[in-house]
């Protein structure tokens, strides 16, 4: 990194660390408040940690995993990392507020012994992290590489990897000014587990070791594989929803743009197939976007109930649009699942998890925006998912499906078939993690 884009990335971390403290002052429930007022006094709790919790004699893991679908990534390499090695600690730190809960339950259950934000990425943050930790390796999940972070590990002798490693066509770590602010972090890396051959290919163009990259994978095949293997169809939610004689639809990680059209071509499709339900699950089940679909079920005579009242109550059955008001449990409410639909090839944000649904064996339909997706391209390609572009293309992939029931069965064989073959990249994952450890 040149000295002028050094100093201005400096200027920037300091700028964000004092806005933290700023907002812990500052009231409201955004999602950019909650993501500085996370990091306030957060080296205090890191030194606190280490002066209770850090074992000097034994070796310390630190694994970054920004969001919750790195953090699910993250997770069958944990747990055999955990396994094979007990007397390792694990630190686990985090970038998005959105990880804070899943961060929690890791911690909770033991499969980590420290969780946290990841401070933000200054000199000072970093040694005051480092000292706190003392860790043996530093090993990111999937892309986020952070240059202070990386030059301050490095000097101090700690090994760093990148595990699901991937790096788009269109990533914008790519451009120029990425490239400038990346480069030099990518070439310290020692190891690197690229999920496919184009991955590491672009990984090494950026920066990264020709001899560092190995192809080992992603490990989303591994967890949403286990998910779906030891899904808890006893639990009373799923049970209550049970609807053996409905063919049901789950929507999941949706936006207003995916519900405008799967809505829409929901209710085309009841004038031709009787007796489908929808599970609605938006990406942000905020009250006021539950309540303006309660509204939209109202001015359309749809019999609706929200998440809780329909499993609990015994109305999942009857309820012809059930909306889940709460987050963390569509992984599981696929279980029950005919046809899926994966929001966020209609917004900007982009297509959410594909291989959730197909790992249970069901179809999949997305919307346009799916091109930069390695995931949807395969279950496309294998039949088992079906792109749509508007509602009455979305209307007759439903209709289709409901029709023709070996046919969906058929494809939701194929989308299962794809997640089987890319199982094993947790296994070769740990193996990098146990060698940056010893």
């Amino acid at each position: 990194m040149n000295a002028a884009l050094r100093a201005a990335y400096h200027v920037a971390g300091a700028v964000t660390t004092r806005a933290s403290d700023a907002a812990a002052r500052v009231p409201g429930d955004a999602k950019w408040l909650r993501a500085l007022r996370g990091r306030h006094d957060v080296l205090a709790r890191y030194a606190a940690w280490s002066a209770t919790g850090r074992d000097a004699t034994r070796p310390l893991l630190w694994m970054h995993a920004p969001s919750v679908g790195e953090g699910l990534q993250a997770k069958p390499v944990l747990e055999l990392v955990r396994q094979q090695r007990p007397a390792l600690q694990i630190a686990y730190t985090y970038y998005s507020p959105s990880a804070e809960m899943l961060a929690g339950d890791y911690r909770d259950s033991g499969l980590v012994d420290f969780a946290d934000y990841l401070p933000w990425d200054t000199p000072a943050a970093v040694r005051d992290v480092l000292v706190a930790l003392a860790p043996r390796a530093l090993v990111f999940v999937k892309l986020d590489v952070w240059p202070e972070l990386v030059d301050g590990a490095a000097k101090a002798g700690v090994r760093l990897g990148l595990i699901s490693a991937t790096l788009s066509k269109r990533s914008g770590r790519r451009s120029p000014w990425g490239a400038a602010l990346l480069r030099d972090a990518y070439a310290r890396l020692d190891v690197v587990g690229a999920i496919d051959a184009a991955d590491a290919g672009r990984l090494r163009a950026l920066g990264v070791p020709a001899a560092a990259v190995t192809v080992t994978g992603d490990t989303r095949y591994d967890q949403v594989w286990a998910r779906a293997e030891h899904a808890p169809r006893d639990d009373v939610m799923l049970t209550g929803l049970a609807a053996p004689h409905r063919v049901t639809i789950v929507a999941g990680s949706t936006w207003p743009s995916d519900e405008r059209v799967v809505l829409d071509a929901w209710m085309a499709t009841r004038d031709r197939v009787a007796g489908s339900r929808l599970v609605l699950a938006p990406h942000e089940p905020t009250p006021d976007r539950i309540a303006a679909l309660e509204r939209w079920a109202a001015s359309r005579r749809v019999g609706a109930a929200r998440l809780d009242a329909a499993a609990h109550a015994g109305t999942g059955d009857t309820s012809d649009l059930v909306l889940v008001d709460r987050v963390g449990v569509l992984g599981d409410l696929y279980a029950i699942a005919d046809i899926a639909y994966v929001g966020g090839a209609f917004h900007s944000a982009g297509l959410h998890s594909v291989l959730e649904p197909a790992a249970y064996g069901v179809p999949v339909l997305l919307g346009p925006d799916y091109a930069a997706h390695r995931d949807a391209n395969l279950l496309i390609a294998a039949g088992g998912a079906v792109s749509v572009r508007d509602v009455p293309t979305c209307s007759a992939a439903l209709t289709e499906w409901l029709v023709d029931v070996a046919g969906r069965r058929r494809s939701g064989d194929q989308a299962r078939s794809v997640v089987a073959s890319g199982r094993g990249a947790a296994q070769q994952s740990a193996a990098i993690v146990q060698r940056l450890v010893d």
